[in-house]
């Protein structure tokens, strides 16, 4: 009876339970306390020793024979089956000390850049882009939308198409011809849980190991770091206040994508011009490849016209991402795509292989949604709020920083780059740094470069997630961040 004494009280589980009595005997045979083909004490017994009701310690038994630990025959104590692993091999599994062997998928995906968003608190003013702010959300629409979906009559529970809810593809189709002008089929849209799983998507279906692909310079890291890591080779083309700079693309052999944000370049701003759209279409058919348009704030106009989506140019060529993450919530995870025809059918296979589907009920809330015409009225409002917030921002930012700075990109999208004159790129993350230990978030715009030059120092602001009224208070906090910083770096070089 000794050996049942050996510690059972386990990171200080209580000892009356029959998990505490599973994981101590399950230790002991581990550690060898209890060799192979050793009878282990009877449930009678143990009950009578720890305390406890024999109905804890044959639960804790069952679950060491449902295991493999042990063997148990009627009548007969539970012995120690032979098959056993060693302790060793029992601590590998339960506490690995390292990865082991990777994937090379794995290993390339270990190479990159985290750009995982740290586990501090929120922010006083925290200009990231992408966010929006909760306020914003439609509650009371959703719920409604919502509501109606979960409680709309089925036959039975099932899975859905992997390309998605009919009822929201073919409202996706109504309002993509209203909103951006597309003509297409229902058939062609694919719902997916955002845009990073349609990049992702493309990827799977259009590219090998090795082959060529194609990113503006800068762009949306979390694109370059889907082809990247499915061993693509990635070439970068620099962009300006027009977009992607056609003149430098490369000779078309051997590639298979290229990646674009055409009507709003991210993160610079930049709109494709029409020679330019021409040239990009007439490249990607010259070898063979295909162009992702990834549309991602396409509803936010302010100073211009809605521009054009490269889609309705593309010969075939294009295939359009569009998303709701800027408009209701990143949350949702609501995205789709538009397939030239022939790419139909591969992708509709791969998506149910990667995915099955995308959440049934949501799908079918946003369809009630888009159908009641309350996601366009959303959209107007949304449009008119971010209005307002960038103007408060831009003016603040002027006032603030005056001819110290450079800001572009303001004609649409719900962020801006800002380019400060008096510090370099090197100086980026030390401000970042700085500035959020004021309670600042500020975001250098050289994790999206890939290959960072000597230049002056950019941010990227979002100012979609901000109440307005705390927009003039975070940037002014900010001008005093940065006025200490300009303060140090005057009696550091004074010093070098």
């Amino acid at each position: 009876m000794t050996k049942i004494m050996v510690q059972f009280d386990r990171d200080g589980e209580n000892i009356r339970t029959s998990r505490a009595i599973y994981l101590g005997l399950r230790d002991q045979i581990a550690t060898g306390v209890y060799a192979v083909g050793d009878r282990l004490p009877s449930t009678r017994a143990l009950a009578e020793e720890l305390g406890v009701s024999r109905t804890t310690v044959t639960a804790a038994f069952e679950q060491l024979t449902s295991e493999g630990y042990v063997h148990v025959r009627h009548g007969a104590r539970a012995v120690v089956a032979g098959n056993v692993a060693a302790s060793s091999d029992i601590s590998r599994l339960t506490r690995p000390s390292s990865t082991g062997r990777l994937s090379a998928y794995a290993a390339r995906a270990m190479e990159l850049p985290s750009i995982v968003p740290s586990a501090t608190g929120p922010l006083d003013h925290d200009f990231r882009y992408g966010d929006v702010a909760p306020g914003d959300f439609p509650k009371l629409a959703w719920r409604k939308s919502l509501g109606s979906a979960v409680l709309a009559h089925r036959d039975k529970l099932s899975y859905g198409h992997p390309a998605g809810s009919p009822a929201l593809r073919q409202a996706l189709q109504g309002y993509l011809w209203r909103a951006r002008g597309i003509r297409c089929t229902a058939e062609q849209i694919v719902i997916v849980n955002g845009s990073q799983q349609a990049l992702d998507l493309c990827a799977r279906v259009l590219v090998d190991p090795g082959d060529k692909v194609l990113f503006e310079e800068p762009c949306y890291a979390m694109a370059r770091n889907v082809l990247v890591t499915l061993g693509a080779v990635p070439t970068a083309i620099n962009c300006d206040e027009d977009g992607l700079d056609t003149s430098s693309l490369p000779d078309p052999a051997g590639y298979a994508l290229a990646c674009v944000t055409p009507s709003h370049q991210f993160p610079l701003g930049g709109v494709l011009s029409i020679g330019r759209r021409r040239q990009l279409v007439e490249w990607a058919t010259a070898g063979d490849a295909f162009i992702v348009e990834d549309d991602y704030d396409g509803e936010y106009r302010y100073d211009v016209r809605p521009i054009p989506p490269l889609y309705l140019a593309g010969r075939g060529r294009v295939i359009y991402v569009g998303t709701t993450s800027k408009i209701l919530s990143p949350t949702l995870r609501l995205g789709y795509l538009v397939l030239p025809e022939p790419l139909i059918e591969p992708f509709v296979l791969c998506k149910q292989i990667m995915d099955r589907h995308t959440s049934m009920f949501e799908q079918e809330a946003l369809a009630k949604f888009i159908e009641s015409g309350g996601y366009e009225r959303h959209v107007r409002k949304m449009r008119r709020a971010n209005a307002e917030r960038r103007g408060i921002f831009l003016d603040a930012m002027v006032a603030a920083f005056g001819e110290k700075i450079e800001i572009i990109g303001t004609s649409a999208g719900l962020h801006v780059v800002v380019w400060f004159n008096e510090f370099g790129r090197r100086d980026e993350q030390n401000i970042a740094d700085t500035a959020r230990h004021n309670g600042i978030g500020v975001y250098p715009v050289s994790r999206l470069y890939s290959n960072p030059v000597e230049r002056r120092a950019g941010f990227i602001f979002g100012y979609a997630s901000m109440p307005i009224r705390q927009i003039p208070s975070g940037v002014d906090r900010l001008r005093q961040v940065m006025a200490q910083q300009a303060a140090s770096s005057a009696v550091f070089d004074a010093g070098a």
